[in-house]
């Protein structure tokens, strides 16, 4: 039986989109540099986190998060995407997404700050 891992996005800035998803999502963290992070990104021509091409983001239990750089934008609709719960719209619009659509009460379609299709789904109250 499979589990799953992580869950990969490609981006054109992995510093501060991992700086989005780990605000957006409870417990989860950027990953500590440890010097010999730092030494071997410094290998590679980067000056440190901010350019790091692939940065992680994890939390105590749950798929880890990795965001990883591309040359080329986003053009076309995700084809996987996150759906959240117990949040607000207005967190995270805050914190750089913004709304794309709402097609049906207790459903927001968002996107992060690069574009990538989220959605936010609210449990409907009981009658």
């Amino acid at each position: 039986m499979a589990r799953l891992r992580d869950v990969v996005f490609d981006c054109r800035h992995p510093a501060s989109l991992a700086r989005f998803w780990a605000a957006a999502l409870d417990g989860y963290e950027i990953a500590p540099y440890e010097e010999e992070e730092l030494d071997r990104l410094r290998s590679l021509g980067f000056s440190g986190p901010e350019e790091d091409p692939s940065v992680l983001v994890e939390a105590a239990s749950g798929p880890r998060l990795f965001f990883n750089l591309v040359p080329e934008s986003k053009v076309v609709k995700n084809r996987v995407h996150l759906d959240l719960t117990g949040d607000s719209v207005e967190r995270l619009v805050g914190l750089g997404a913004h709304v794309l659509a709402q097609p049906e009460d207790g459903l927001v379609v968002l996107a992060d700050p690069e574009g990538n299709e989220f959605c936010l789904v609210t449990p409907r109250p009981s009658p």
